[in-house]
């Protein structure tokens, strides 16, 4: 499940820019389109908890949880985003190559450890 979030597409925003002001060319500004976006995610998390909460009543907590870690998962860890980046493979020569955000990534995971 790649989109946790949905963001409504900008010809739906321009289809209800329309309908709103009326006027087909109204441009949408940055701020219409992110409470366009937070109403959507404020929806869906709304039908989702409405969903865990009716299958939880049901008496099935358990695959209330699961639907709700399904489509919530929790991000990456910054130990395990860099661990993720240390597992390149290496090019027919040998070499292991890092891009930028590798290679940052892995430096503030390790400017996180506690320091000795």
């Amino acid at each position: 499940m790649t989109n946790q979030h949905p963001t409504p597409p900008s010809e739906l925003l321009q289809q209800w820019a329309t309908e709103y002001w009326g006027n087909p060319g109204e441009s949408i500004g940055c701020g219409e389109k992110y409470i366009a976006t937070q109403s959507a995610r404020w929806g869906a998390d709304q039908e989702l908890e409405a969903c865990c909460e009716w299958i939880s009543v049901c008496g099935c907590d358990f695959y209330g949880r699961e639907l709700r870690a399904a489509r919530r998962p929790k991000p990456p860890s910054l130990k395990e985003q860099a661990l993720k980046a240390l597992k390149v493979l290496p090019t027919p020569e040998g070499q292991v190559t890092l891009d930028i955000t590798d290679l940052n990534t892995i430096r503030r995971a390790l400017e996180a450890l506690p320091n000795d």
